[in-house]
C-alpha cells in the first residue's frame, strides 16, 4: 500500500483551503478520560464511515539528529501486534470491502479507514490495538528503513523539483524545525533505530496525544460508546508536553539559490515569503492571505499573475500562488512561474516582480474580489459533499491548535475579509526582505 508523505508541492497547487465545511455541518465534540478528543461528522447520505486517527507528533516535533522519525514510525504502524498479523491491518480493511492509508506532515501523523458504517467497531478495535500494542522487529525496522530510504531516492533525490523545494525550505527556516525535511536528511533517517522507534512509539502514540475524527452514517452517541470501549481504557503518556518549538528569528535579507541539474525538463522560478499561521480565534489575517493566495493564482484563468504573464504578455505558461494556512507556526505564502519557451528564468521573475508590484499599487480590482467571494459560498456547498473531506478538514485543524468552532466560524470569516484586509496582508508578506527565491534550471540555462 501506498504510504503518502505530506509536503508542500510547487506544482500545481489547488487551494483546498476554500474546501471547508459550512455552517450547518453536524459536529459533536467530546474528550474521553484519558484526554483523547472524539469528534463525529454526521452524514446519512450513504451507510458508509471514515475513521481518523490524528497524532499531534509531525516532522517538526522530532528530537535533533532524528529527522523523518515521525514518517518512519508511520511505517512502523502496519507492522502489526500481537492480535493482527506483520501487514495484516491492511488486508483485514480490504477484506471488509474498504481501505486505509496513512500520511504525515511537519504538524501531525493522521491514519485513516473508510469502510461501511457497520464496520466501524472493528476498525476502532484495529485502531485502539495497534496504539499501545504494536510489535516491531529488529528486521521490521531494518526493512522499514531501507524503504524510507529507497523512497527518498526515489521521490527527492531523483527529483530536481523536490530537491530545490528542499532547500529553498532549509534557506528559508534557519532555526525553525520547518526548515527540515518531513522525509528527512539521508543521514538521519539511515541512523534510526529500533530503540529509537519504541521511545518515540511510547512517548508519542497516546490517547493524550490523539484526536480521534469519525464521519459518515453514524450517531454521535454510539460512536461515543464505542470509543469509550476501544479507545478508553488506554492510558494516558506521560511525555506529552506543550509544542514549544525553536522560532524563526527576523529575517532581514532575501535569500536566493540556484539548482541546476541536467534532468531538469522545465526550468521554473519558486518564492517563498514567512507567512502569519491561521490562530485561533483570530483567522482574519490568515483569511486575508488565503484570498490574497487566490487572487495572485489561484485559477489559471482569471488570477492575476495567469492574466498578466500567460495571456497578456505570453511570458509564461503556468503560474501560481499558494497560502499555508493550517499549520501550528508561521510557515509560508509562495509563488511559481514557468516561462514560456524562449524567456530566460530573470525575465520571468522580472516579469513576476512587476506584476506583484502593480498589484500593491493597485489592489485587486472590484470583478476579481466579488468572483472570489462567490467561489468561496460555493465551495462551502461543494466541500459537503464528502464526508472524508469533512474529516481531513477537522482532523488537520484540531491537530495544529484550532478548534470546531474555528472550523465553522471560517467560511464567515472568509465573507467578511475585505479588499482592504487583502493589501494589509500583502503589504506585511510580500517582503523581498521575508523571501526565498529559487531558480530551477538546466546547467547552461543559469548560467
Amino acid at each position: 500500500m501506498l504510504r503518502t508523505l505530506g509536503r508542500k508541492v510547487f506544482g500545481a497547487i489547488a487551494l483546498s483551503l476554500f474546501a471547508m465545511p459550512a455552517l450547518a455541518d453536524q459536529v459533536s465534540h467530546f474528550t474521553l478520560d484519558n484526554g483523547m478528543e472524539v469528534v463525529v461528522i454526521e452524514d446519512h447520505r450513504a451507510p458508509v464511515v471514515t475513521q481518523m486517527v490524528w497524532y499531534k507528533i509531525g516532522r517538526a516535533d522530532e528530537a535533533p539528529g532524528h529527522s523523518g522519525i515521525a514518517h518512519f514510525f508511520e511505517h512502523l504502524m502496519f507492522k502489526g501486534t500481537k492480535e493482527v498479523g506483520p501487514n495484516e491491518f491492511s488486508a483485514i480493511v480490504e477484506k471488509q470491502g474498504g481501505d486505509d492509508n496513512a500520511f504525515t506532515t511537519e504538524d501531525y501523523t493522521a491514519f485513516f479507514q473508510r469502510v461501511a458504517a457497520d464496520r466501524l467497531d472493528l476498525m476502532m478495535k484495529l485502531e485502539a490495538d495497534r496504539m499501545v500494542n504494536l510489535n516491531m522487529s529488529e528486521e521490521d525496522v531494518k526493512t522499514e528503513r531501507e524503504v524510507i530510504l529507497e523512497e527518498r531516492g526515489q521521490r527527492v533525490d531523483s527529483d530536481p523539483g523536490s530537491l530545490l523545494q528542499e532547500q529553498m525550505g532549509a534557506a528559508q527556516f534557519l532555526n525553525h524545525p520547518y526548515g527540515i525535511p518531513v522525509i528527512g536528511w539521508r543521514q538521519e533517517i539511515a541512523a534510526l533505530t529500533r530503540d529509537d522507534a519504541n521511545a518515540f512509539y511510547k512517548a508519542y502514540y497516546a490517547p493524550n496525544n490523539a484526536i480521534l475524527v469519525v464521519a459518515g452514517d453514524v450517531e454521535p452517541a454510539k460512536v461515543l460508546a464505542m470509543a469509550k470501549e476501544h479507545y478508553g481504557p488506554l492510558p494516558p503518556s506521560d511525555k506529552i508536553k506543550p509544542r514549544v518549538r525553536p522560532q524563526e528569528p527576523p529575517q532581514l535579507a532575501e535569500r536566493r539559490l540556484v539548482l541546476r541539474d541536467e534532468r531538469v525538463a522545465q526550468p521554473y522560478v519558486a518564492r517563498s515569503y514567512l507567512a502569519p499561521e491561521r490562530n485561533s480565534g483570530d483567522q482574519k489575517e490568515a483569511a486575508a492571505l488565503t484570498v490574497l493566495a487566490e487572487l495572485l493564482g489561484g485559477s489559471g484563468t482569471t488570477s492575476v499573475l495567469t492574466r498578466a504573464l500567460q495571456f497578456d504578455s505570453h511570458v509564461a505558461v503556468y503560474s501560481s500562488a499558494y497560502y499555508t494556512d493550517v499549520s501550528v507556526d508561521p510557515d509560508s505564502f509562495g509563488l511559481v512561474v514557468v516561462p514560456a519557451d524562449g524567456v530566460s528564468l530573470a525575465d520571468a521573475e522580472a516579469a513576476m516582480d512587476k506584476v506583484i508590484d502593480q498589484f500593491l499599487k493597485d489592489g485587486p480590482k472590484p470583478e476579481d474580489f466579488a468572483r472570489i467571494k462567490t467561489q468561496i459560498r460555493a465551495s462551502e456547498i461543494y466541500s459537503r459533499d464528502s464526508a472524508g473531506g469533512l474529516a481531513r478538514t477537522y482532523g488537520a485543524a484540531l491537530a495544529t491548535g484550532l478548534t470546531v468552532q474555528d472550523v465553522q466560524d471560517w467560511p464567515t470569516v472568509l465573507q467578511s475579509v475585505t479588499p482592504e484586509d487583502v493589501m494589509a496582508a500583502a503589504h506585511k508578506v510580500l517582503n523581498r526582505n521575508n523571501a526565498v527565491t529559487g531558480w530551477l534550471a538546466t546547467p547552461e540555462a543559469a548560467q
